[in-house]
């Protein structure tokens, strides 16, 4: 149930690249820190035949009130970090939704006018960070930077339960976070509430 003087929530995210780019981790970070603010959540994952390497996504939905249906034919927002999965969920999206993909590795251009679209720069936002391998983390960033779908705080939190003993680890994924984070706001003149889905 939403909280007193709360709207209801309902948003549905579709994350999607290669595996092995840690699609699947990011999904379950959003789904687990949902979770501990209270949310009802669902956690879907898929993949293609050749698991690492080959197409990999899951869908998450978060919401105020119980979960009808973990599967949803157009998502409110959609994630992507391949040519495959843009040219494979960008039609789905539905009208209004947001659309963040990584420029770092999608050429495919967007054909979409109805949507909100962000490329950001993952793998180079990500290596000032510390390593290229958290691009993962700069993309779940831009995201929660722009939906307020979930608290910062909430994020973190999930980290250190997962890295707590691995402090180096852990550093790196929040300082890619943060970045992700903030070149969201630098990119997006319209209020986050504009974006929010709710």
């Amino acid at each position: 149930m939403a909280k007193t003087g709360e709207k209801p929530l309902y948003e549905d995210i579709v994350m999607a690249g290669f595996g092995g780019q840690g699609l699947m981790f990011i999904g379950k970070l959003l789904a687990f820190s949902a979770m501990k603010e209270g949310r009802h959540v669902t956690w879907i994952p898929s993949y293609g035949p050749e698991m690492r390497g080959g197409t990999a996504n899951c869908t998450i939905v978060i919401s105020s009130e119980e979960i009808g249906s973990p599967v949803t034919a157009h998502p409110h927002t959609v994630l992507v970090m391949n040519n495959p999965s843009m040219e494979t969920f960008e039609p789905r999206l539905k009208s209004g939704g947001l659309l963040l993909l990584s420029s770092s590795l999608v050429t495919h251009p967007v054909t979409r006018k109805d949507i909100k679209t962000l490329a950001i720069p993952a793998s180079e936002v990500a290596t000032s960070a510390g390593t290229e391998k958290s691009a993962n983390m700069v993309m779940l960033g831009a995201y929660v930077a722009l939906t307020k779908t979930v608290a910062k705080e909430s994020i973190i939190e999930g980290l250190k339960e997962l890295f707590g003993k691995k402090i180096d680890l852990f550093q790196t994924n929040v300082r890619a976070f943060e970045e992700g984070m903030r070149f969201a706001d630098q990119q997006c003149a319209q209020p986050a509430s504009d974006i929010a889905h709710q």
